[in-house]
């Protein structure tokens, strides 16, 4: 009994509100921010890497105070879900954020936060454009 209740835990993360990918959207940015701060190398990509990072600061915020203000309970965690199937931390970075604007691109029922998820749209796109950049310029060198 007790195990079947654990087990419905990932469902309770979007109870209430109707978008559930808010927490996914988190989980898929802070491993992508994760990524993009611990890559070792060369200083090639640094401020196209630093300029990311701020980007998905911003859009961290943005979807925590969405998830907030839908009702999302934000100590609930689900599994990193995006498919990481290329080698180094930039093009985990960048398939983490393509998640992460997927997941917080759906449609959106609650008004209060539409503004919001449109705001870290914006700024996960400027992650994406920055990461995009930074591995440009590492494939340059």
């Amino acid at each position: 009994m007790f195990a079947a209740g654990l087990l419905s835990l990932p469902a309770l993360a979007d109870v209430p509100g109707r978008h559930p990918a808010f927490l996914h959207a988190l989980t898929d940015l802070r491993d992508a921010r994760w990524n993009l701060e611990h890559r070792e190398g060369d200083s090639a990509a640094r401020m196209n890497e630093d300029a990311a990072i701020a980007e998905v600061d911003r859009a961290i915020e943005e979807i925590r105070q969405a998830a907030v203000d839908d009702g999302k309970n934000l100590n609930v965690h689900p599994r990193e879900d995006a498919r990481l199937d290329r080698p180094g931390r930039l093009h985990r970075s960048l398939e983490l954020l393509r998640k992460a604007r997927s997941d917080a691109s759906g449609e959106e029922d609650n008004p209060a936060t539409r503004g919001l998820r449109h705001r870290a749209l914006e700024h996960i796109d400027a992650a994406i454009r920055a990461t995009e950049h930074a591995l440009h310029d590492l494939e340059r060198r």
